[in-house]
């Protein structure tokens, strides 16, 4: 047989398969997570957060591809303006605003107005932060007549403030979170819980039964992601930080809070946790429960 050249059989063997490889491919490109979990879209009008989160994939991905030059300039928020005006569509699923930024003290007036902009043109909108007490109180007075078309989703990773403040600098504590989850479920909105990404995964199932009653939806909980790619560590208290989030979300401890709380009823999990335990993955975008 010629140089280069393969038989027959080998060179069917190969051709049948392609649609397999092609399949595998197809999957893995089309599994739905991050966003895609809770939402069908995703809307933001600020580049740069205040918070100052050191897990922030949002300010890595800007520094990568030189959006901005330091991790200084994530902390100095720019309105875009366009996307502040911008008239919306309504779209066919949950709409998530924002997913790159927070709605902080500084930024209130433009997000207030993308989101009735957002909810004027008939969207369901996922209203997801690390929540301030002075914006979730102005967002529940100006948009009471939107309830039914808001699911509030505050991101609470820990209840040791000691923790949260590590990780989330300039971030509410504990306590401000918990006051405005408590106002929000009063005032009659929607409410879930983002423990994402787990904080403090010893704490997990207490935090769970902290915060329950105050749910209307779902409490989700999932991993730290990517964790050296967004934090670079360049002190032992660093290395000692991501070490601890390491080995609290390896396999044996994610099977231990899995075993804890599958049969909560307000518990979903997000894909970092479905991929370990063997759920599968959602079948489209948007599939919040």
């Amino acid at each position: 047989m010629a140089a280069g050249l393969v038989s027959v059989p080998t060179f069917v063997a190969m051709m049948s398969a392609i649609p397999v490889f092609l399949s595998e491919c197809v999957m893995k490109k089309s599994r739905i997570t991050g966003t895609r979990e809770w939402s069908v879209g995703t809307v933001n009008c600020c580049k740069g957060c205040t918070h100052n989160c050191r897990y922030c994939w949002a300010r890595a991905q800007a520094l990568r591809f030189k959006w901005i030059q330091s991790p200084e300039q994530w902390l100095l928020p720019q309105v875009r303006q366009h996307e502040v005006t911008k008239k919306r569509k309504k779209a066919k699923g949950t709409i998530m605003f924002p997913s790159t930024h927070d709605i902080t003290p500084e930024v209130l007036v433009p997000c207030t107005r993308v989101l009735r902009n957002l909810l004027e043109a008939g969207n369901r909108v996922l209203v997801v932060s690390k929540p301030h007490w002075e914006t979730i109180q102005t967002i529940c007075a100006e948009f009471a007549d939107y309830r039914p078309r808001i699911l509030f989703r505050f991101t609470i990773g820990a209840e040791d403030n000691e923790i949260l403040s590590y990780w989330e600098p300039n971030a509410p504590g504990f306590e401000e979170r918990l006051a405005c989850l408590q106002h929000a479920h009063g005032e009659g909105f929607q409410t879930s819980i983002s423990v994402e990404p787990m904080l403090d995964s010893a704490g997990v199932v207490d935090l769970v039964h902290t915060l329950a009653s105050l749910v209307t939806d779902s409490i989700w909980i999932g991993k730290m992601n990517r964790i050296r790619h967004a934090f670079k560590a360049v002190s032992d208290k660093d290395e000692a930080a991501i070490q601890e989030i390491q080995q609290g979300q390896t396999d044996a401890r994610i099977w231990a809070i899995y075993d804890a709380l599958k049969y909560h009823p307000k518990v979903s999990w997000k894909d970092s946790v479905k991929k370990v335990v063997g759920i599968a993955p959602l079948a489209q975008p948007g599939l919040d429960k």
